[in-house]
């Protein structure tokens, strides 16, 4: 048993003797239908603390012949598949932690021969005399043992990416590593499984992989391994049940990181809530707020917006296909929102290319990263919020025409207020309380024949109205109003049976004014009856004048 050869199963050990322990040795049963295929090539990417470490020391634990790991999987759901006792302790492996040779920056120009020369090592006591050295370096030893042998290899690799987030801007070295990571894998026999985990996917060049051997795992493409890195809603549920934690209150603190149609829970921070049963931000605490601040402050067009639509509830389209996986290539917003996604501070869905704020836990690192950064009097906004929105509820509208208009000055230093979807973020940033009621605004709305501006839906057993919003620059509110009737909005959520509230308004920019009308849409299939602030209601779809 080694440290990097065929180590033990220490680690493995600690997880499954931890008071809370998920199983996750399911993944095995897929790893072990790839191994010594053409598959075999391997890189998960998620966020820090997301479970990739635990599952390396897994994965170690099975595979290697450094260790009898037959106790420790004992009762796991791995032991029901055929293939499980096929390859138990049955291969060498080769395990080590990028980042354990990189802890410091003098040494980004030593560390791969660091880590040739302590496997080559530990390959020496292993093998015996079976290979020179050579200039091919770790390649070239391997391939020696596997001729002269016939043994092969799995390679597990932690923190793969952590040289593209401390070297930077050092694109000399990022070079040398991925050659070394090529000549390593790429045509090598002596492969049986390459697994490689890190924050980041593989470095592009272009829309090239630079290591386009491997199969990508990412949080934008998980294909089937979604369930195996993070906690499940299942796997939460159960561990709030027998921790006696609230399972709602976990749910609107952590849920909301979406892989395919599974949602996820960043594991740190559940298990420190159900063992300190104190809801906070913990998963962040293990970085700090300040890169999340150098990143929103990017002075890409339309990249401020997006982050207070966000803050806001909203979702933003984004292109993830031009983010180059590093830390300093952005040409556009859409790659500083794709590296804030890989970094867990968003979270993607793949059927709509929409990124969003998963839940209050990342909020708040946002909300800490705008006060000190050049924000404006943004924050002045969103405390405002709840009482624009209860302006709303109370149809008072010129309370709401005021309110819009105070966090359109408010937040003039950020925004260049010159069309409707500046016009939009404001509101958004007015209406963030309405998180508390309402499930995540939707823009642009299918419904009846056109698409409604903002549309929030109320979340389930909340007695509140539904609100249908048009925005309109440099027209009228009532126009607004009557394209609302005319387009049929309602249309669309013609099945929800509480009060719609129909909220038009509209900016007009000749006398820097904006103006508001609300209108009463009671709900209910078949026969409505609609209401003009406190008129004489009217039915058969029929709108008061």
């Amino acid at each position: 048993m080694g440290i990097y050869v065929n180590p033990g199963n220490q680690s493995f050990k600690q997880a499954v003797n931890s008071p809370i322990y998920v199983d996750k040795s399911p993944l095995i049963h897929y790893i072990n239908g790839i191994l010594n295929t053409q598959r075999k090539n391997m890189c998960v990417s998620r966020p820090r603390r997301f479970g990739k470490s635990m599952a390396a020391d897994m994965l170690v634990a099975y595979y290697s012949k450094g260790c009898d790991s037959s106790s420790l999987f004992a009762g796991k759901q791995a032991t029901e598949a055929v293939s499980f006792a096929t390859h138990l302790n049955q291969h060498n492996v080769i395990r080590f932690d990028v980042q354990q040779f990189l802890f410091h920056e003098s040494h980004l120009n030593i560390f791969i021969n660091k880590i040739q020369d302590m496997i080559i090592e530990e390959l020496r006591e292993e093998f015996g005399d079976c290979f020179k050295a050579d200039e091919y370096g770790l390649p070239g030893v391997l391939k020696q043992i596997y001729t002269r042998t016939g043994e092969g290899f799995v390679f597990i690799i932690d923190e793969w990416d952590c040289v593209f987030r401390l070297a930077k801007e050092q694109e000399g070295v990022q070079k040398n590593y991925l050659d070394f990571l090529r000549g390593l894998f790429k045509g090598a026999e002596y492969v049986e499984l390459a697994y490689m985990t890190g924050i980041l996917p593989i470095k592009k060049y272009g829309e090239h992989s630079a290591l386009n051997l491997f199969d990508e795992y990412s949080v934008t493409d998980p294909k089937n391994l979604s369930e195996y890195f993070g906690f499940t809603e299942k796997e939460t549920r159960e561990q709030c049940a027998e921790h006696g934690v609230d399972f709602t209150e976990i749910k609107k603190w952590y849920d909301g990181y979406q892989l395919e149609d599974s949602h996820i829970y960043n594991p740190k921070s559940v298990v420190d809530v159900l063992t300190w049963k104190k809801f906070k931000s913990y998963w962040t605490g293990t970085e700090t707020y300040e890169a999340l601040k150098v990143y929103i402050e990017r002075n890409f067009d339309g990249l401020r917006e997006a982050v207070i639509q966000m803050l806001a509830g909203g979702q933003c389209q984004i292109d993830p296909t031009t983010f180059q996986n590093d830390m300093t290539t952005f040409h556009t917003k859409d790659d500083v929102l794709t590296l804030l996604l890989h970094l867990g501070y968003l979270t993607y869905d793949e059927r709509t290319g929409r990124v969003f704020i998963p839940n209050q836990e990342i909020s708040q690192e946002f909300m800490r990263a705008i006060k000190v950064g050049g924000w404006g009097n943004l924050m002045e906004v969103l405390n405002r919020s709840e009482e624009l929105l209860k302006s709303t509820w109370d149809m008072d509208a010129e309370a709401v025409a005021a309110g819009v208009a105070e966090a359109r000055k408010d937040m003039s230093s950020i925004l260049s207020y010159n069309n409707e979807n500046s016009l939009a973020c404001a509101l958004y940033a007015a209406y963030s309380s309405a998180q508390a009621y309402y499930m995540k605004p939707i823009r642009e709305l299918p419904s009846g024949r056109g698409f409604a501006d903002v549309v929030y839906l109320p979340l389930r057993n909340t007695d509140r109205p539904a609100l249908l919003i048009e925005l309109k620059w440099n027209q009228s509110a009532k126009s607004a109003i009557q394209q609302i009737k005319d387009k049929q909005y309602a249309d669309w959520i013609k099945d929800y049976t509480g009060d719609i509230l129909l909220v038009a308004i509209n900016y007009d920019k000749k006398t820097d004014s904006h103006e508001c009308v609300i209108e009463k849409y009671v709900g209910g299939m078949g026969n409505r009856t609609i209401h003009f602030g406190h008129g004489k209601p009217m039915r058969n779809k029929q709108w008061v004048k």
